[in-house]
């Protein structure tokens, strides 16, 4: 999750916080081809099953992530609650078997075919477990200085979907 569309609800939101929540669905959703042609293309990684399966992890929650923009900018049009909230819900809860067996089987599998074939995929799997924490529990992500600047002064913070999610559980 990155920057601070906080804001995004009220009435009268400016044009830069629009533009920025379309700017993260879309780079969201772009960074899976992206960073398929990277790893699988330009750095030659096998495509094993371990590190599939690592990578489809990643892929989902970014996925995950670039539908929770879309629905912050759908919220922007309609004020009220977030568009899909129960989805989102379900998904925080349905994420962490998944998760879990995907870090378990890309361990197994770096266990019993340790380099190249298994280890990139451990790594997706990782990142994927830190995409999930960082969209549904606390910001990780903060690039822009607002973000850094809060980051400085007031430590870590839930995530805007964990806000979300959080007003959605108390109505």
């Amino acid at each position: 999750m990155t920057s601070s569309p906080a804001r995004a609800s009220a009435p009268g939101v400016p044009g830069k916080v629009r533009s920025r929540l379309r700017t993260l669905a879309l780079l969201e959703a772009a960074n899976i081809p992206f960073q398929a042609w990277v790893w699988f293309g330009v750095a030659g990684l096998p495509v094993t099953v371990a590190n599939a399966v690592g990578f489809a992890l990643a892929a989902a929650l970014l996925v995950q992530g670039s539908l929770y923009w879309i629905a912050k900018l759908r919220q922007l049009r309609r004020p009220g609650p977030l568009p899909a909230v129960r989805a989102f819900l379900v998904a925080r809860v349905a994420d962490v078997p998944l998760l879990m067996a995907g870090v378990a089987f890309t361990a197994f599998a770096a266990a019993a075919d340790p380099g190249r074939p298994s280890w990139p995929g451990v790594a997706f799997a990782l990142v994927a477990v830190l995409e999930y924490v960082n969209y549904f529990h606390v910001q990780l992500m903060h690039d822009t200085p607002a973000d850094l600047r809060r980051l400085a002064a007031a430590g870590l913070r839930p995530s805007h979907l964990a806000r979300d999610l959080a007003r959605a559980r108390r109505r």
